[in-house]
């Protein structure tokens, strides 16, 4: 598993059929594209119109240095192996797993994925992948999910989908949501990959929007699913270090490495301590930080 590099605050969700919405997608701020193949886009018949356009977008360099990820359908659609086999080309980072229920789901996505690479000649591990965990099962599994393939940048959390087979309530102060969103965030931690929050269904209530981006980075996630370019500057503002922490946290290495060279085991800042978690953090700060800067565009 490895994350290095991978700025993912905002992964936004674009119908693979639909050329006006992939054209304001293209020109969003989002740091990365999930160009549906699944639910958004029905009936079957319109998933080769979304295989067909993807593909010449992509062939063609429409979207750019922006990261694309199909969404697939999963293996028991009857769709995965035609889903793979016209868009595992050059341009594509990698692709989002839909109802992933444990390891084995990955683990042979990952092989059908190398099988291509080589019939192709793609460097083995060129395609990443992004799990969806969108079932019970699927929360309870999240570890060895994340552990099944080295292809495993991040895991992404469906809340609807999770609901309907929870049979459980989506409540308006997320109660419902609060045990598996700890859970994805903390396996995702785990074992080294990106956690990325749900969706927030209503695109128009931006103040509860705030209110969920708030929560998804207490508990650890690094970014969120998005559908509407609208919530892009309430997303990346929240899983952005501020001016704030990006000078603390360099403060703190200062003044961590002068203790060190003096042959203190700690040093102060403010009254508090800074121990090894805390310039582990700082390091952590930094590093998005530099991530961001790097970014195609404006946050």
């Amino acid at each position: 598993m490895g994350n290095d590099g991978w700025l993912l605050r905002s992964m936004m969700f674009v119908p693979g059929h639909n050329e006006k919405l992939l054209a304001s997608a293209k020109r969003s701020s989002a740091d990365a594209l999930i160009l549906d193949i699944e639910d958004s886009v029905m009936p079957d018949h319109n998933k080769q119109v979304a295989r067909d356009l993807i593909a010449h977008k992509v062939d063609s360099g429409f979207f750019g240095s922006l990261p694309v990820f199909p969404r697939i359908n999963d293996r028991e659609s009857g769709h995965l192996l035609k889903d793979v086999r016209s868009l595992a080309i050059k341009g594509v980072a990698g692709f989002v797993y839909p109802k992933a229920r444990g390891g084995e789901d990955i683990y042979f996505f990952g092989k059908l994925l190398e099988a291509i690479e080589y019939e192709r000649c793609f460097p083995i591990g060129t395609f990443k992948i992004v799990p969806l965990i969108e079932t019970a099962a699927a929360v309870l599994n999240a570890p060895d999910i994340c552990l099944a393939s080295e292809r495993v940048i991040a895991i992404a959390y469906g809340c609807e989908d999770f609901i309907a087979d929870l049979g459980g309530i989506c409540d308006r102060e997320k109660k419902s949501l609060f045990a598996p969103r700890a859970m994805i965030a903390m396996a995702a931690k785990a074992t080294g990959v990106i956690p990325i929050d749900t969706v927030h269904i209503d695109v128009h209530d931006l103040d509860d929007l705030e209110e969920n981006v708030r929560l998804a980075r207490v508990l650890g996630f690094e970014g969120m699913l998005v559908l509407h370019p609208k919530e892009l500057p309430i997303v990346h503002q929240h899983f952005t270090p501020s001016d704030e922490e990006v000078e603390e946290a360099n403060q703190m290495l200062k003044l961590a490495e002068e203790a060190h060279s003096l042959g203190k085991g700690v040093a102060i800042l403010d009254g508090k301590f800074i121990g090894p978690p805390m310039v582990i953090a700082a390091r952590k700060i930094l590093a998005k930080h530099a991530l961001v800067k790097q970014k195609r565009v404006p946050v």
